[in-house]
């Protein structure tokens, strides 16, 4: 699949690795390949499974939500998931190149994702 530039009127985040443009819900790839790799943040509000979780997915959502401030953002749709939702897999590139999923990961508010690997966020060395 050719890779699809889109503009949003209103972007904001969801979670995350989440964002919602002009209404879609988006998920974020951090430079990834669709259903090979990407990014992943905990899971926000009663999703969490313990209290930490909790913190760190506002925390990583803040920080999303700071990065998506600059204006010109590029978002590029690589595919979309497999659920019933079909939401698109997305690169959100800010003016300088660099890609936001990929900062997050970089900055520590995210992990990578791979097919099958669970990333623990509540475990005490997290």
């Amino acid at each position: 699949m050719a890779a699809a530039m889109l503009m949003c009127s209103s972007l904001t985040a969801v979670d995350g690795d989440t964002v919602r443009c002009d209404g879609q819900l988006m998920r974020l790839l951090g430079g990834g390949i669709p259903f090979v790799s990407g990014i992943d943040t905990p899971e926000i509000g009663s999703h969490a499974k313990c209290l930490k979780k909790r913190k760190l997915a506002l925390i990583a959502k803040g920080r999303l939500r700071e990065l998506l401030e600059e204006r010109g953002l590029q978002i590029e749709i690589k595919g979309y998931d497999n659920t019933p939702a079909h939401r698109p897999l997305v690169n959100i590139y800010r003016k300088d190149g660099r890609e936001v999923g990929a900062m997050l990961r970089a900055e520590g508010f995210a992990r990578e994702w791979r097919p099958r690997h669970k990333n623990h966020w509540c475990s005490p060395d997290v």
